[in-house]
């Protein structure tokens, strides 16, 4: 069945079944539950393209992360797809790895979709705050489509923009450290993503204003793995000494706890550490681990709700929405 037929069997013209289709309120409700009525004894099925064309809207949004088996993607993503089905919209997601072509591409593959909008998960999308020219193909694709970014910023008319407050929480827990007594506390990191940036420039801020100096060998890169965090504590220590360990993430806040039940270092009395993303490893470490809960429910909630304001209220929204974190304090600090 199409709708030429229904249109036959139900003696109104295909525009009248369009509009039945569309939900358009140009029809009398003695015609639409006639049209209706038809369309249910024949089992049949719009086709969800071709309506979507007629309403202007797919009622679709792309979502693109780099990859996602990381746990703070799939979760972002969860959350999306949770909050966007409330509105009544579906989803298609792209995961593109982190080289900039691999980025490149698949925004271009989900324009090429039909989507309302699209959203970017992760600072990656940032680009490595240097080269403007790293970002040119966002606000290329947003002269197509509204953009929206979470937890990275880059400007551009028609790009909308929530991050989690990353310089103060890594600020925060640093001053902690230090008035615990840290004098040498290790900054452990695994890109120059823009909310990379944000906690090492938080980090270098509470260090500053403590009097202490930034020593280069304290920011320690690593890959956001527990046994490899690990092992290359391990293959340092015998040159790099600290005292306690700021990780921007839980994996490698976890490493640390492993590299210091391996040393028989106790922790938090010899050692503290704190984590980032409060993820279920934070408490699925022994001990728990301090983490900071970066509030991605809230950005990911802000993010949909600003683009529905957008989508279907035609609405002012905020460009750049920043959203608090929580230090979330368990038994690898003694703050």
């Amino acid at each position: 069945m199409n709708i030429y037929d229904i249109a036959k069997l139900s003696g109104v013209s295909i525009a009248t079944v369009s509009r039945v289709v569309n939900g358009s309120p140009r029809v009398s409700e003695k015609t639409k539950q006639k049209v209706l009525a038809v369309m249910d004894e024949n089992d049949y099925t719009p086709n969800v393209f071709a309506r979507g064309l007629g309403l202007g809207s797919m009622k679709t949004v792309g979502i693109i992360c780099p990859d996602i088996s990381d746990s703070y993607m799939s979760k972002a993503v969860s959350y999306l797809e949770g909050r966007l089905h409330e509105y009544g919209y579906d989803c298609i997601l792209g995961c593109s790895g982190f080289t900039q072509k691999e980025k490149e591409n698949y925004v271009n593959l989900l324009l090429s979709k039909k989507i309302d909008t699209l959203v970017l998960v992760g600072s990656t999308y940032a680009g490595n705050g240097k080269d403007e020219d790293d970002t040119d193909y966002i606000r290329e694709a947003a002269e197509q489509t509204p953009i929206f970014i979470i937890n990275g910023r880059v400007c551009g008319k028609n790009i909308y923009c929530a991050c989690a407050d990353d310089y103060h929480a890594t600020y925060e827990v640093t001053k902690s450290m230090i008035r615990r007594g840290r004098e040498r506390v290790l900054f452990m990191y695994d890109s120059d993503s823009f909310s990379g940036r944000q906690k090492m420039k938080g980090y270098e801020a509470a260090l500053a204003d403590a009097g202490y100096p930034i020593r280069g060998e304290l920011k320690f890169r690593t890959k956001n793995d527990i046994e490899y965090t690990k092992n290359l504590l391990l293959e340092y220590s015998r040159t790099l000494e600290f005292d306690g360990v700021l990780a921007t993430d839980d994996a490698m806040a976890v490493g640390a706890v492993k590299y210091a039940k391996v040393k028989a270092i106790s922790v938090p009395e010899e050692l503290s550490i704190s984590g980032y993303n409060d993820s279920i490893m934070a408490i699925s470490s022994e001990p728990e681990l301090t983490s900071v809960d970066s509030k991605l429910n809230v950005l990911c909630k802000t993010t949909v709700d600003h683009m529905i304001s957008l989508l279907e209220k035609k609405e002012e929204i905020e460009k750049n929405v920043v959203v608090p974190c929580e230090i979330v304090k368990r038994c690898t600090t003694d703050f």
